[in-house]
């Protein structure tokens, strides 16, 4: 292939500093928005599987961008996301993110052209460090300057 490779950025933490909770009213405000009951038990609704990684961890998408060299102005697209529960999420539960950029691959598209796969994996324990998910995801990094 005739450009550079991916930057090298497999195993750069992507673990947050703060404890994310997810307040019973927040909780309540999103199931309204997408017609869900509200569990009577205090568990969340699922989708925070993915709001709760994505806003604990110790970076936003723009700072994820950054450490691989991409300009959040471009456009990251998703390509997937896998999660894997170990147990319900809970509201007004503390909850702490750990995580690392596993990987990122350069190659050609015939859609997009040259573009970066990178993935992540994001852990979401209880303070005592219980597991509850492990959630899998994956962005593509469109490199139209290498086109």
């Amino acid at each position: 292939m005739d450009f550079p490779p991916a930057p090298d950025v497999a195993g750069t933490s992507l673990s947050g500093s703060e404890p994310y909770i997810i307040s019973a009213e927040e909780n309540r405000a999103l199931c309204e928005t997408v017609n869900a009951e509200v569990a009577s038990d205090g568990s969340a609704h699922p989708i925070y599987y993915y709001i709760a990684t994505q806003v604990g961890m110790g970076q936003t998408v723009a700072g994820v961008c950054e450490i691989c060299d991409f300009d959040v102005e471009v456009g990251p697209m998703m390509a997937g996301s896998k999660v894997i529960f170990s147990r319900p999420l809970m509201t007004d539960q503390p909850y702490l993110v750990e995580g690392e950029i596993t990987s990122i691959v350069r190659k050609k598209s015939r859609k997009l052209g040259v573009m970066d796969l990178m993935v992540y994996e994001l852990r979401l324990t209880l303070p005592d460090k219980t597991p509850v998910l492990t959630t899998v995801n994956s962005w593509v990094l469109p490199r139209r300057e290498l086109a």
